[in-house]
């Protein structure tokens, strides 16, 4: 299958990051963003800009969508049921769904209200993408690691390729994505959560004589144990890459949950320091560092409310 009709779910980083690249090297014909009749007329003649460059995002009503070739999902964990609502005409007996949401459940979840023959498994990773208002801004627009689960999936991941590769989007197929869904969660337990119990930036955490960094190392080692016991060899060579390519982005910039934070609205801590508590609980696995890291987000979350 050939690729041409594409919508994505979700206008945050990621969704205008993917949108725009598509514009910039195909137009915007054959792209819309999917969303409710509230969020349409809340955005509807608004501009929207990449790094100072202005752009007309094509949007359209959900019960208006049309069936897709490839749907991006690139909503917060704490939307995709809604999104899956939003999204149902997006879907037709060949569409592909390519979530490039955090965590290492959103997939299962896709597959489950549209079946697993419509999905490819993918990780973003290696972007410092930042969204304020309708402007969005980046220095490294990092890659896309996509691969197949399943067999059936496999047409689905070359048809896929083909695509990122006439619109230059750098990605990389992999064989054994589950290890790599498993890597990125691992940096996301880290970086995510040190950045905003600590309120600091990526550079704030690669101090190594600080404790953000101490603390962002410490739970990113309860992941391996716990990906060990869950079948994924992850290792200290993982934990040490994932580290390096942080120092590969813009020091002063910073991950969504410190953007959550500074927002005052719910992060993903349950996709990180919440998935890891209650796979390390079967298991009998302690995990300190993640339990620290859950207990401050959720007391930072709760000042919200009485602050208000």
């Amino acid at each position: 299958m050939r690729i041409s009709r594409v919508a994505i779910c979700g206008m945050g980083a990621l969704g205008m990051l993917y949108g725009t690249h598509i514009i910039d090297r195909e137009g915007a014909e054959g792209l819309y963003y999917v969303m409710d009749a509230a969020r349409l007329a809340k955005y509807s003649g608004r501009s929207f800009y990449k790094n100072g460059a202005p752009y007309a995002l094509p949007m359209r009503d959900a019960g208006a969508a049309e069936p897709v070739d490839l749907l991006i999902v690139a909503v917060k964990a704490t939307g995709l049921d809604a999104a899956m609502e939003v999204m149902r005409n997006c879907v037709g007996p060949d569409t592909i769904i390519l979530s490039v949401m955090n965590g290492i459940t959103s997939e299962e979840l896709l597959s489950r209200r549209f079946g697993s023959g419509h999905l490819i498994y993918a990780v973003a990773q290696g972007m410092d993408a930042v969204k304020s208002g309708e402007r969005l801004t980046y220095s490294n627009m990092g890659q896309l690691i996509i691969g197949a689960r399943e067999p059936e999936q496999r047409a689905n991941v070359e048809a896929v390729h083909e695509y990122f590769e006439r619109i230059a989007l750098p990605h990389a197929v992999e064989a054994d994505i589950m290890r790599r869904l498993w890597g990125k969660l691992m940096l996301n337990v880290g970086i995510n959560q040190a950045c905003m119990v600590y309120e600091t930036t990526y550079g704030g955490c690669l101090d190594p004589e600080g404790e953000p960094y101490r603390t962002m190392i410490a739970a990113m080692r309860e992941v391996i144990a716990v990906a060990k016991c869950e079948g994924v060899e992850l290792t200290e060579g993982d934990l040490s890459g994932y580290v390096r390519l942080i120092a590969t982005l813009d020091p002063n910039a910073m991950p969504s949950m410190r953007q959550d934070g500074l927002a005052r609205r719910p992060s993903e801590v349950e996709l990180f320091a919440g998935t890891i508590r209650a796979i390390a609980r079967r298991h009998g696995i302690l995990v300190p560092a993640n339990d620290f890291l859950y207990r401050r987000v959720r007391e930072i979350e709760a000042s919200y409310r009485v602050e208000m």
